[in-house]
């Protein structure tokens, strides 16, 4: 019963009075909600108001996601939200169907259409799939609010039931997380539908992409597929299986940009002293283990073999790491920590740990910095020992 009311709730939301309050709500400020509420009740139903309050509220959090023009004409179920691609990334894997030259695509386990919209603005035409009504109700609202109804055909079915034969590829992303919480699915097979079931659908197509988490092992990734971690500002948004492509294929792409960072089959890089330079790779490279790729490019080796930090002794122009230069390499002891930042003047730390215990707001409170000057400083192992790396962001070689 409680399904059949938020479809109704949602409904009234697509009336003229419902976009009226939706346009009055763009931005309103949540902390004045009470007030904001019990004024409008007094000349809108109660119902109304609270569905009108509430798709607010997931509108002004889908702004990181859509972009602000977007997302204050788009619809949004709680769960879409927080499940829904991010539109940098939707928008790359939509430029990469078209360059396989897809003019149709069946999407599965759409949700409220953030793929779909992409694929659609890339002029592919999609079907769009969800079994649940309202994620369905929500898909189709958007299709019609972004001009894209044309192109973007929503059906409210179980995937596993929908015929995909006549299109042209088959997009999958299944539901990863599950209960009442809503809480990560870490079991592939766990997933809904399971990835077994999503890996045999991607097959029956002539191309196809399948969506999963980033840690998924790279043992499970099969040999007829293509695997693509995509991390976008230097967050680790994803990773995608691609078929009917170059199966074996293992690639890093970080947005924006695009930038894509090829595997090579390189054993893993040599351990060597810290040089003047470390290299943080972006998540997406080290989640793709191409680590080597681009310690090989850089002419560095790794700090140690277990920490995916790359030295080396000069500055090269690198989108796939962040560099910095050190000036400082001691052993992990915190007075001494201590006794050189007070010297140095730092006031504005940055610390970085990778192979470390110590969490990093914690060692801050215990330094307590102070000064006009900025460092960073990374906990980490050097072949094998805890250590202090100790330095700042290095200048852009093109700059």
């Amino acid at each position: 019963m409680g399904r059949v009311t938020d479809l109704a709730a949602f409904s009234a939301l697509l009336t003229d009075e419902g976009q009226a309050l939706l346009a009055a709500l763009r931005d309103y400020t949540p902390s004045q909600e009470l007030a904001v509420a019990s004024r409008l009740r007094r000349e809108h139903p109660a119902e109304l108001v609270t569905a009108a309050l509430g798709q607010a509220r997931l509108r002004q959090r889908a702004v990181a996601k859509f972009g602000e023009r977007d997302a204050h004409r788009m619809y949004f179920t709680p769960g879409g939200v927080e499940q829904s691609t991010r539109r940098a990334v939707a928008e790359h894997r939509a430029a990469a169907f078209a360059r396989l030259g897809v003019r149709s695509v069946a999407d599965l386990c759409g949700g409220i259409g953030g793929d779909a919209i992409a694929l659609a603005r890339a002029g592919i035409r999609v079907l769009a799939v969800d079994r649940d009504p309202l994620t369905a109700e929500a898909a189709r609202a958007n299709a019609a609010a972004l001009g894209l109804a044309d192109l973007i055909e929503v059906r409210c079915a179980d995937v596993t039931e929908v015929d995909t034969s006549p299109y042209d590829a088959v997009f999958v992303d299944p539901a990863r997380r599950g209960g009442r919480g809503g809480g990560r699915i870490f079991d592939p097979e766990a997933y809904s539908p399971p990835l077994s079931w999503a890996i045999e659908a991607a097959r029956t197509a002539p191309r196809a992409a399948l969506k999963i988490a980033p840690g998924i092992p790279h043992e499970t990734v099969p040999p007829d597929a293509a695997a693509e971690w995509v991390s976008d500002g230097g967050d680790v948004k994803e990773a995608v299986l691609w078929f009917g492509t170059r199966p074996g294929t293992v690639t890093a792409t970080l947005l924006p940009g695009p930038h894509t960072l090829t595997g090579r089959g390189l054993a893993d890089p040599p351990v060597r002293p810290v040089g003047r330079f470390l290299y943080e790779p972006d998540g997406a490279v080290i989640r793709a283990h191409l680590v080597a790729e681009v310690a090989e490019d850089l002419g560095g080796g790794l700090v140690d073999e277990t920490i995916a930090y790359v030295t080396a002794d000069e500055l090269r122009p690198t989108p796939y790491a962040t560099a910095y230069e050190i000036t400082d390499e001691l052993p992990f002891n915190l007075k001494k920590l201590k006794a050189l930042l007070r010297e140095r003047e730092v006031g504005t730390l940055t610390v970085k740990k990778r192979g470390s215990a110590v969490e990093p707001e914690e060692l801050r409170r215990k330094l307590k910095p102070k000064g006009p000057h900025a460092a960073t400083v990374f906990l980490t192992r050097v072949a094998g020992a805890p250590t202090m790396l100790v330095g700042h962001p290095a200048p852009s070689p093109l700059a």
